[in-house]
């Protein structure tokens, strides 16, 4: 599952993967269910902490693709400081940096998954 975070200035809240080798692209903060999550939105506010440094509130599920649920929410503090987690210590996993993106600017990078970014563009740009 993965997390739609709008900030208090109306941006969305990305990870900009920049591996060796590959393009820059950007992710939503997310990933995996673990055994002591009791749902998917509370797996989803835990990897928000450990991949944000900070805690979302998760407003609604805006879609499902591929098995990979897609939830709006709002986060209104984070700190990259406090992030958790084994792939911020592996360098040959590249960097992940929290950035701040405008929706009118969605167009302009490469966010992953495309189906995704697309539906985000159309439905978010107000």
């Amino acid at each position: 599952m993965r997390a739609i975070l709008r900030t208090p200035g109306g941006h969305l809240l990305t990870i900009k993967r920049v591996r060796p080798g590959w393009a820059p692209y950007w992710v939503l903060p997310g990933g995996g269910v673990e055994p002591e999550d009791r749902s998917l939105e509370e797996a989803l506010l835990r990897e928000v902490r450990e991949e944000l440094g900070g805690d979302a509130v998760i407003d609604s599920l805006f879609h499902v693709a591929d098995g990979q649920y897609y939830y709006l929410g709002r986060i209104h503090a984070w700190d990259p400081a406090l992030r958790t987690g084994p792939e911020f210590a592996d360098p040959a996993r590249g960097e992940y940096l929290v950035e701040e993106v405008p929706v009118s600017r969605l167009a302009e990078i490469d966010l992953k998954p495309e189906v995704v970014a697309e539906l985000l563009a159309v439905r978010l740009i107000v």
